[in-house]
């Protein structure tokens, strides 16, 4: 009420900046008029004078900072060293000071340049990742808006289809005059190469280099030339592992970068929170025998699966019976638990968990579990429910552990292989021994440390194989390509190349996957992606989602988040989300709705969490006979072309995340758009547990003001709903008379 009112009275905080800035804008839209009567050369030399100014301003301050630099290099007095050093931080703050100032000055004059080079180019082409588009673009006002948000150094969240890409180049423009080099950072190879071409096309015709990281090798002569260029795009990736390497080189010319100036991060919220803790790590192989062993237990783990869903499988036929006589329901709950414990994702117990009153029999005897556990031994009634399982899972805490059953399938011949000694009572026991000499000691030290270090290792792998084997999935978590395993990004949905699980679980994954074990790694250096960026002098972010983050980009990284208005007022229907009981029905709704929207010719996008999710959807819509599109982490090579028809009439797309962010899907021009529902239509099939990614999915359509509408199709069984939604809706879906 009260926030309300304050609103009403003092409008939000964006109307609040926007009424700052509004001046700053009117100072660019004259400053554009001046420029409409300049010829094409005059305009182009507006660069050369824009440097020239600059240099005018911070040459005198610039020379001398060279100067100290210069001599401090070359001088050996400690003390004449320090003072040096101290005039030459002193310096360079009165640098940046002015240089910034400098560089405020000419923003009005500068935009307007970029403005005016963007209206005179309409109607070219331009070549971008091998498809030819006709530039049709000028900037709004209220991208002008979010082009002076990013040079003054904070975030600007603009919904999809506004034009982040455009809004970049005015601050890159602007900062790259300065000769220190703007970089503008993107979550992908793809969106990389195709905004150099695209914004490239801009840039060079006003003099400005562009270059693009993956179009170079690492530490090659061409990357150096990437990163001289006036602006450089590339990934979070290859600019963190381009620094890692240049901290490894044996002289200061080989290093490839400058300076860290400016950056402007694109889905900044992707990167500088849901990766912000990721360690970029460059390592080389070390020698180890171990890995000959993830092929030798691997068989046994796979064996020790296999009779784990055996026991399963039993103690649900048990069950099943159980629930039969109402008397023995408690009985029946305790096998389903135990079920539960020992493979949670098991499709009949599933389908059990959606009867009537059965997730509920089972959470009130997992809680009567952990309240046993906090009981004296003595006391404890529920000791021996493990007992009848090999292993234990526990999905929310992503973890597994074996039980006695299991240690003993593992090793019957070595009962003792899982019980690992107390080695500091071991050595102090020998320590203490009359009976041995200094030699002895030292020789019984080294059996002992020896065996102890053997029987650790085989721990560890088996842990491994046991974690690869139940935890992690095919075409969930990971891909098999030409004989390697690669990650999949959960955030992105991308396949992450050149990266490894730590720990020996990589080597575990292979193992399982029957593919070359390759072997352990040490690392050389290392660097999170957090404390790369907080490098830079002067950082920015685009992204259709930073707001729920907030305080989080402050309180870490100091920036600020401004809302930019759409350029037109939203017209996308977000309609309530679907629930259903179960998977296969959740899946024939989604079928049902796609060939509805199919039939009135709309464009469908269909998202999903997984590459397996999307490939069973696909299979079920050839079965349908509608003809579609699949776009995950196996087709990104055609990714340029899926993305390019996904909003033509009629068009069916099947994406996991790829297509959440930075995808910028255009309507086709023979669409009817006179309804408010018509556009494109997304369609999700499951809750990410990041709400941004689910509102970058959404955010796909709509853009610009066009019509669209989204949905989410949900069930019980989806991991999300499984783990950490209320039972109250299943309660209330079985009260409601729910078949599914």
């Amino acid at each position: 009420m009260i926030k309300s009112l304050m609103t009403a009275v003092f409008g939000t905080r964006f109307d609040r900046e926007r009424k700052r800035l509004q001046p700053l804008v009117d100072q660019i839209l004259a400053a554009e008029e001046r420029l409409g009567s300049l010829s094409e050369a005059k305009l182009k030399d507006q660069t050369r004078k824009f440097r020239e100014r600059l240099v005018e301003r911070t040459g005198s301050v610039k020379a001398e900072l060279d100067q100290v630099r210069a001599a401090k290099h070359g001088c050996a007095d400690p003390v004449e060293r320090d003072e040096l050093e101290r005039r030459f931080h002193e310096l360079e703050t009165r640098y940046k000071l002015e240089l910034k100032a400098g560089l405020d000055e000419l923003l009005p004059e500068a935009y307007a340049t970029v403005r005016e080079a963007c209206r005179r180019l309409v109607g070219t082409t331009v070549s971008v990742t091998g498809h030819e588009l006709t530039w049709d673009m000028v900037p709004y006002d209220v991208q002008l808006i979010g082009g002076v948000v990013l040079h003054q150094g904070k975030i600007a969240e603009m919904a999809t289809g506004e034009g982040k890409t455009l809004v970049a180049t005015l601050p890159l423009y602007l900062n790259a005059l300065a000769g220190r080099g703007a970089h503008l950072v993107t979550v992908n190879n793809y969106l990389a190469r195709r905004d150099s071409q695209w914004m490239g096309h801009v840039f060079s015709y006003l003099g400005l280099s562009v270059a693009c990281l993956d179009d170079t090798e690492p530490s090659s002569p061409n990357r150096r030339a990437a990163y001289q260029a006036d602006i450089t795009y590339g990934t979070n990736n290859e600019f963190g592992f381009d620094y890692l390497r240049d901290n490894m080189v044996f002289s200061l010319d080989q290093r490839v970068q400058r300076e860290h100036a400016y950056a402007i991060i694109d889905e900044v919220d992707s990167i500088l929170i849901d990766e912000a803790r990721t360690p970029l790590i460059i390592s080389g192989p070390v020698g180890n025998e171990a890995d000959d062993k993830y092929a030798q237990f691997n068989r046994q783990v796979a064996e020790l699966v296999r009779k784990q869903t055996g026991v399963v499988n039993t103690l649900l036929a048990e069950s099943e019976k159980l629930l039969e006589d109402e008397k023995a329901r408690q009985d029946a709950a305790l096998k389903l638990y135990q079920a539960h414990l020992g493979m949670p994702k098991n499709k009949r117990l599933l389908k059990l968990l959606n009867e009537t009153g059965i997730k509920q029999l089972v959470q009130r005897m997992e809680l009567d579990a952990i309240a046993d556990r906090k009981l004296p031994m003595r006391q404890q009634r529920m000791r021996e429910t493990e007992d009848v399982l090999y292993f234990v899972l526990d999905e929310k805490g992503h973890s597994v552990h074996l039980t006695d059953r299991g240690a003993e399938a593992m090793s019957p011949d070595d009962p003792g292989l899982f019980l690992v000694p107390d080695i500091s009572e071991e050595i102090h026991r020998i320590d203490k021994d009359p009976d041995l000499s200094a030699h002895d000691r030292i020789e019984r030290r080294r059996e002992v440390e020896g065996a102890y270090a053997l029987k650790s290792e085989k721990l560890h792998i088996i842990h491994k194989l046991l974690q690869a084997h139940v935890l992690y999935e095919r075409e969930v978590d990971y891909l098999v390509q030409d004989g390697q395993v690669m990650i999949v990004d959960e955030f992105t949905g991308r396949v992450m190349t050149g990266r490894r699980w730590a720990d020996g679980l990589h080597q575990a994954v292979e193992a399982k996957e029957m593919v070359q074990v390759k072997g352990e790694t040490q690392t050389f250096a290392t660097i999170t992606i957090q404390n790369y960026f907080r490098m830079y002098d002067k950082l920015a972010g685009m992204t259709g989602t930073a707001e729920t983050e907030e305080t989080e980009f402050y309180q870490i990284y100091g920036l600020d988040v401004n809302v930019i208005p759409t350029h037109r007022p939203a017209r996308r229907l977000d309609q309530v989300d679907r629930i259903y009981k179960t998977r296969r029905e959740k899946y024939n709704a989604v079928l049902d709705e796609v060939e509805r929207l199919h039939g009135l010719a709309w464009p469908i996008l269909i998202g999903t969490v997984t590459v397996d999710v999307s490939e069973t959807l696909s299979r079920q819509l050839k079965r349908r006979g509608l003809k579609h599109e699949v776009l995950n982490a196996k087709y990104h090579q055609r990714e340029a072309e899926i993305v390019a028809g996904a909003g033509q009439k009629g068009s069916i797309t099947i994406a996991t995340n790829m297509a959440g962010r930075g995808t910028d899907i255009k309507l086709g021009k023979d669409l009817d758009l006179a309804l408010e529902e018509a556009g494109l239509q997304i369609i999700g099939t499951e809750r990410h547990e990041s709400r941004r990614i689910d509102r970058q999915l959404r955010g796909r359509s709509g853009r610009q003001g066009d019509p669209g509408q989204s949905i989410f199709f949900l069930s019980l069984e989806d991991d999300l709903m499984r783990l950490f939604g209320s039972d109250r809706i299943a309660r209330w879906m079985d009260k409601s008379g729910a078949e599914e």
